[in-house]
This record gives C-alpha cells, sequence and structure tokens, in this order.
C-alpha cells in the first residue's frame, strides 16, 4: 500500500508541474504539500535503484509481442521496410484497443539463444526503424493512433547499422513522430536505451512501467568511461537515476504505470491489464484534441526538455549573461 500511495503521489505531482499557465495560490499551496509530502518517503537507496535496473532487464519480463497478445485484439504484424531488409527487432502491425483500431510499435527481445540472436537482443537496425516510419505513415493516413512499446539496451551499434545510416534512421523516425497528427502513447516495458528507446518514444504521452529503466546510456557504459571499469555500475546507476520515479521528477515521462507485486515478471496477465488501462486512459485523454493542437503541444514539450535558460532577463543582447542550467 505504501507502494501504491507514493507513486499516487508523484503522479499528481507530475501532474500539477505540468500545467504551465496556471500558478495562482491554490496550485503553488498544492504543490508545495505534495512535495512535502513526498520528501517524508525515504530516498532510495544506490542499490535500490541498481534494483530496478536488474527488474527491467529481467529474463523473464514480458516483451512487446506477451503485452500485444494480451493488451490488442485481432493484431496483424506487418513486415519489411520496402527498402532493404526485415528487421525482426521492431514489431510493427495493427490491432483493436477497446475496438479502437491503432497502430503498434515496440522491440522485441528474444526468450531462448537462438530467438535473441535473430532479433538482435532487442537493438534495433535501420530497417527496423523504417519499418516503424511506414507504419506510422499509414496511421497518419488512416488517422490510426499510435502505440509503441519500448524495451531496448540501444540501437545497434555495429559496422554494418553504421553502413546503413543508422543516425539517420534515428533522427529521421523522430522527426516524423514530430509531424503526426494522431494521438501516440509511448511506454518504456523494460528497457529504454538511449537514441534507440528515443526514436519510437517522442510521443504525447509517455509512460513507463514501475521497474522499467530509461536513460541516455547504460551503467555500464557510463562506469566504463567515467571509472574506466563496468564494476562500478551500481553507482553509475544511482548517478543516472533511470528509474521510474526519478524520471517523472525530472519531467521526462508523464506517468508511472504500477506492476504487480514483485515486478511484470511475476504476473504477466496483470502485468498486462495495468499497462491496457494505461494507455486506454491516455488515449482517451488525447482524442479530443484537434490534431494539430497534438503536434503543437508535442513539439514544445520535448523542446522544453533539457532547456537552458539566463539567469536574467535583458533586452540588451551584448549583457546577455551566460545561460546557466535551469
Amino acid at each position: 500500500m505504501a507502494r501504491e500511495a507514493e507513486l499516487h503521489l508523484r503522479d499528481r505531482l507530475s501532474r500539477l508541474k505540468s500545467i504551465g499557465l496556471l500558478r495562482g495560490a491554490s496550485i503553488s499551496g498544492e504543490l508545495a504539500r505534495l512535495q512535502r509530502q513526498l520528501e517524508k518517503t525515504s530516498e532510495p537507496t544506490d542499490q535500490e535503484i541498481w534494483q530496478h535496473v536488474e527488474l527491467a532487464r529481467h529474463p523473464d519480463r514480458p516483451y512487446t509481442l506477451d503485452y500485444v497478445e494480451r493488451i490488442f485484439d485481432d493484431f496483424v504484424e506487418l513486415h519489411g521496410d520496402r527498402a532493404r531488409a526485415e528487421d525482426p527487432a521492431m514489431i510493427t502491425g495493427l490491432g483493436r484497443l477497446h475496438g479502437r483500431t491503432i497502430a503498434v510499435l515496440g522491440q522485441q527481445k528474444g526468450r531462448d539463444t537462438h530467438d535473441r540472436i535473430r532479433r538482435n537482443y532487442g537493438m534495433t537496425y535501420p530497417e527496423g526503424y523504417r519499418k516503424a516510419m511506414r507504419v506510422m505513415e499509414m496511421a497518419e493516413r488512416h488517422r490510426f493512433p499510435v502505440v509503441s512499446l519500448v524495451d531496448t539496451p540501444g540501437a545497434y551499434p555495429g559496422v554494418a547499422a553504421e553502413q546503413h545510416g543508422q543516425g539517420g534512421a534515428i533522427a529521421r523516425s523522430q522527426a516524423l513522430m514530430s509531424r503526426l497528427t494522431v494521438p501516440i502513447v509511448a511506454c518504456v516495458i523494460g528497457e529504454g536505451g538511449s537514441g534507440g528507446a528515443i526514436a519510437i518514444a517522442l510521443a504525447d504521452r509517455v509512460l513507463m512501467q514501475e521497474n522499467a529503466m530509461y536513460s541516455v546510456i547504460s551503467p555500464e557504459g557510463c562506469a566504463a568511461i567515467l571509472w574506466r571499469t563496468g564494476e562500478e555500475r551500481v553507482k553509475a546507476a544511482a548517478a543516472l537515476k533511470p528509474d521510474a520515479a526519478h524520471t517523472l521528477a525530472l519531467g521526462v515521462i508523464d506517468a508511472i504505470v504500477p506492476e504487480p507485486e514483485g515486478g511484470a515478471h511475476t504476473n504477466w496477465d496483470e502485468a498486462a491489464r495495468l499497462l491496457g488501462e494505461a494507455l486506454q486512459s491516455s488515449m482517451e485523454d488525447l482524442s479530443a484534441i484537434p490534431g494539430d493542437e497534438l503536434r503543437r503541444r508535442r513539439r514544445a514539450r520535448f523542446r522544453s526538455l533539457g532547456v537552458y535558460a539566463s539567469s536574467t532577463v535583458s533586452t540588451d543582447l551584448s549583457t546577455e549573461e551566460t545561460p546557466t542550467p535551469k
């Protein structure tokens, strides 16, 4: 119950912080009250943050196809990028969510050694992102909302992927998502690794399961850069704070999706039920917003992340101070 109360408190605090135009006394007071309540809860230890990383990578955790099977009706998978090849690491297709046709995207890891190799451990090639873009364009033409399930250590960094234009594919995928006028809901269901994740996560609502992780680099990669050894991965994870609670506080995600006690791997059906409810609720919230307004808000939201602002306001550009982190 304490865990659920904390998640509810963080969700309310995040929603109030997102109200940019209404900063009256009542809202400011409520923000301060919720912040005081949250400060009374214990801050996660380094080891607790690392436990979230381990749960996000748990080999029995549900993957994209496991959720698709339980959440979407009449799912039809679509293959190929119509240019070079099929990428099994990226799942795309059409299904129905509460009777409404939805375009579904998601990265897929493998269950056994053979499947992991075939799906490249969920690390997508440029062909996979081009396949996803093809389905996004189809969704735009037919006015289908888009659901994206993120679960990847990162985009594949191999020579072949670079030769096929990995960086350009990731950039074009983000640019396309920023232009869509249909609702987009993304959820990090496991690992949300760097450009491989954000390539299909530029959404109107970005959700994250309770024990998922979302970071610009893996803890091991960060540790190798900062301490010259991957053995400092726990310290790196504590510095990165890739867990759901911290990413919500930073404004990187919009809401946390609860998981069954012990993690999503303990009860796939319950995890799918909770995720399905969150996706449906987000779709209902977005369905009444005109397409052009969705696009405008989506662009403004992602442009505001990590913004630097001047410490003082000056109309004289020649005396403008050096920007400092906001």
